[in-house]
């Protein structure tokens, strides 16, 4: 999905140039025998100071003053909704899981899902977007002395070395690894609330 990896992108640009209270995140890592899962959010917050309707460019200033101009292409819905004072909030996160497959059997390949919904006519604009990869590989080759797997999936090679001496016994040559990326965005624009309120 093309769309949301841009879409990530400029959520990265935006973390970049207003940091401290413009973002807050969180990231967990978690483990069982032959499993491990990494996740991480991160939340941006900005106020849109400019809009230029003939450029589709939006103009956002975080909480420590810094500005960023984006381009608001056309799959913006509801363009017209946003207002100069609207809050604008975008929430990523991305996770990655692996799981030992004990004696392989799967066949070794990638699948994909993808997913994204939009505001609907006349609503403030807002969205979501999601995408799923997993990958299927086998286990080729196990090397104890520098707790490496050697990994062959349905497009490359590759060693990956494993930090934890308990999870690396357990694999063994023949075995497979299924490896689940996930991503997912969401972006809301709030309308500036009266003064005084």
């Amino acid at each position: 999905m093309r769309n949301l990896v841009l879409t990530a992108g400029l959520v990265a640009a935006v973390a970049i140039s207003m940091p401290g209270a413009a973002q807050t995140g969180a990231a967990v890592v978690e483990k069982a025998p032959g499993a491990v899962g990494a996740a991480q959010t991160v939340k941006v917050t900005a106020t849109i100071t400019a809009i230029n309707s003939a450029t589709r460019e939006v103009t956002l200033k975080g909480p420590q003053g810094r500005e960023v101009t984006l381009f608001a292409g056309p799959q913006i819905k509801n363009f017209a909704q946003m207002k100069v004072g609207d809050q604008v909030t975008a929430e990523y996160t991305e996770a990655l899981t692996l799981e030992l497959k004990k004696g392989g059997g799967k066949a070794v390949g990638v699948t994909e899902q993808t997913g994204a919904m939009g505001a609907k006519p006349g609503e403030r604009p807002a969205g979501t977007a999601g995408r799923q990869v997993k990958i299927v590989a086998d286990v080729v080759d196990v090397n104890p002395s520098t707790q490496t797997l050697t990994l062959r999936g349905p497009k490359e090679t590759v060693e990956l070395k494993v930090r934890d001496p308990e999870q690396f016994k357990l694999v063994a040559k023949g075995d497979q690894v299924e490896a689940t990326y996930t991503q997912a965005l969401a972006i809301a624009v709030d309308p500036v609330k009266p003064a005084g309120k």
